[in-house]
């Protein structure tokens, strides 16, 4: 038996993705919104500058997380809360936001959207555990003792973790135009039901916001400081 051959259909259809999602930078961002003008004008945008009401705290700050880069983009928010306390302000007295755009929006959705889309392999981000491409959203809800920094032991920076503890997350409504778009296409599904279907599996707490640029600048006109998180 050839495995080789049993495995290329599997190989195009993810060097597919792979090659559209990287036209994205060129082209595909005009196309994507042409294509589906009325998709993105529906989705649920009116209450995003409301949102950004919520963002309280002596010290403010927004992460800016443009792509799967480790632990990173959600152990240095929790770095910044426990390094305030030390300096004494509780958790509760800071604000903080995450902003997931362009490759890190899939960190926004349920274990099922990573499982069916193939998130591991489109946005090239691995499962901390395994170091395979994750087939699951590894930092929702991990186990307690999953993640450690050294130096300083197991830190919970799951983002129902961090949720509890008030950092506040959004995502990019246009990155998930674009991406859907992409993803419609090469599983020949209609942009519309793959767009849905994100949005329904969308994690608790997730405000979508018109774009990630945009959220940057609506946490900064909050008072928030900028940080690049990869």
């Amino acid at each position: 038996m050839n495995t080789r051959k049993q495995a290329s259909p599997r190989r195009e259809f993810l060097g597919n993705i792979a090659a559209g999602a990287a036209a994205i930078g060129l082209l595909s961002i005009p196309q994507s919104i042409k294509a589906a003008p009325s998709l993105f004008s529906q989705q649920p945008l009116d209450d995003a500058d409301e949102w950004f009401n919520k963002v309280k705290g002596k010290h403010r700050i927004v992460f800016d997380v443009t792509e799967p880069h480790g632990v990173f983009p959600f152990a240095w928010p929790k770095v910044f809360l426990l390094t305030n306390e030390k300096t004494g302000t509780p958790a509760k007295d800071n604000g903080v936001v995450v902003v997931l755009r362009h490759d890190a929006i899939p960190y926004a959705f349920e274990d099922k959207i990573w499982a069916k889309y193939k998130f591991g392999e489109m946005f090239k981000a691995d499962d901390p555990k395994t170091k395979t491409p994750a087939t699951r959203n590894p930092f929702w809800k991990p186990q307690a003792g999953d993640f450690k920094i050294p130096g300083v032991g197991n830190v919970e920076i799951g983002i129902n973790e961090l949720q509890a503890s008030g950092v506040m997350f959004c995502v990019c409504n246009m990155a998930m135009t674009v991406y859907s778009n992409v993803a419609a296409g090469m599983m020949k599904m209609k942009p519309e039901d793959v767009m849905n279907d994100w949005m329904a599996g969308l994690l608790p707490g997730i405000q979508v916001v018109p774009s990630g640029v945009w959220a940057l600048g609506r946490a900064q006109e909050h008072g928030c400081a900028y940080i690049f998180a990869g």
